[in-house]
């Protein structure tokens, strides 16, 4: 989705954080040293040597102005390399092989703290409560109506202006002979960003021997009713992140339909067929081949940045495959599977060169892609759409798995 901020709504959010534009020298000044120290390529390679023998370890990543530590966690299968950090239970980098055993960062992101309280578009952070968009940051539940901050034009995007994603989540190493990874939590308070109830979230993130990197959402409510739309929203380029664009990657999509959305991106209501239009990948496409063409739709989004419906039945562990990525020069694929109704894929549209990642190289319109699979965008506002609504009691369990691969 367009997850780019205008350079006023960053302000405004790094002043919300108490980072402003003094961002580097108020958080931790131990923060881009211990970064460097936790994240450069060279130390990750080291990890996982023991082909086939999950590895994780633990380091610091930088100090918020109020004094919470945050953490970053590595974790490895012997192939794939995954780092996250406790800041918005963000994925920060995924190292994975091409076909000829190199292996290259394909996530974009930070090397310090700063630059993800006060720059980040999301850069693989896990994002609540509502992913998406919310019509107006406006929705009605029980009677009640509820409004969430606006953060993206008119309408709230990704839970109001300090959702999930700028928050600092608990963290528990999860590992056995088979996986790795992480368990992080956060308690939401009621009424935080105008949501009701108190919503406790766990998001599990684990990597096993296959390559697969497996994130189970659960969630609980207490007090009152709210809505919920767990998601991750890392940024992928099957290069390696800072390599060029995307637009020669090919897509399929097990999606028959799609939402079209309005001119502020929010869905009209409508669930249409994608036959015939430049949203077809029920067939491999190159992501570029049709990107720039004069569909009303390319251009309300700038490009791809739509909710995809997806087809076909479920296996038996509830899942179904959303789609594959392959980028043909070096042969990295990820192929997603997930028991969610809707993906938004989205093309890095308003990437904009403004400032520098990981390999210290500008990310420009086109240079990464984002999958995140979802309920709808403003499925509150909407009857025909999958419900969103969560009850005390009930639980929100989700799962998707992003399998690493080449060919």
């Amino acid at each position: 989705m367009p997850d780019h901020l205008p350079r006023r709504q960053v302000l405004r959010t790094a002043g919300a954080l108490g980072l402003g534009a003094a961002a580097a020298g108020a958080l931790s000044s131990t923060a881009n040293a211990s970064t460097q120290a936790a994240g450069t390529p060279d130390k990750l390679t080291t990890m996982g040597a023991h082909h086939g023998k999950p590895e994780i370890r633990k380091d610091p990543f930088g100090t918020t102005p109020d004094g919470q530590q945050v953490d970053v966690y590595t974790f490895a299968n012997g192939r794939v390399t995954i780092s996250m950090l406790t800041w918005g239970a963000t994925i920060q980098r995924v190292e994975t092989p091409d076909r000829r055993g190199r292996t290259t960062n394909i996530s974009l992101g930070f090397d310090n703290l700063p630059d993800y309280a006060a720059l980040s578009p999301y850069f693989g952070a896990t994002i609540g409560r509502y992913g998406n968009r919310i019509a107006k940051g406006r929705f009605t539940l029980d009677g009640t109506t509820y409004q969430i901050p606006v953060n993206n034009g008119e309408n709230a995007l990704h839970g109001g202006t300090l959702g999930f994603d700028k928050k600092v989540w608990k963290a528990k190493v999860v590992q056995s002979d088979k996986a790795v990874g992480v368990a992080f939590t956060y308690v939401s308070p009621d009424g935080e960003m105008g949501f009701p109830g108190e919503l406790t979230s766990t998001v599990t993130y684990t990597l096993d021997k296959r390559d697969d990197l497996r994130i189970d959402y659960h969630a609980t409510v207490a007090g009152k009713a709210t809505i919920v739309n767990l998601t991750n929203h890392v940024y992928f380029n099957l290069l390696g992140e800072g390599n060029g664009t995307i637009y020669d990657h090919v897509l399929e999509l097990n999606a028959p339909k799609y939402t079209p959305v309005d001119a502020t991106l929010i869905p009209t209501g409508e669930i249409a067929p994608v036959a015939g239009t430049p949203f077809d990948f029920s067939r491999p496409t190159a992501i570029g081949k049709r990107l720039r063409g004069d569909h009303q739709q390319l251009i309300f989004g700038r490009g791809y940045d739509h909710n995809f419906v997806l087809g076909g039945q479920p296996d038996s562990n509830g899942l179904r495959l959303a789609g594959r990525f392959w980028e043909p020069e070096h042969g990295r694929t990820i192929e997603v599977l997930t028991d969610q109704p809707g993906v938004q894929f989205y093309s890095g549209n308003f990437l904009d060169g403004t400032f520098l990642g990981i390999g210290n190289k500008a990310y420009r319109q086109g240079d990464a892609f984002a999958f995140e699979t979802q309920h709808f965008p403003d499925s509150p506002n909407h009857a025909n759409f999958p419900s969103t609504v969560l009850r005390p009691g009930e639980t929100y369990k989700s799962t998707t798995i992003y399998s690493f691969g080449t060919k």
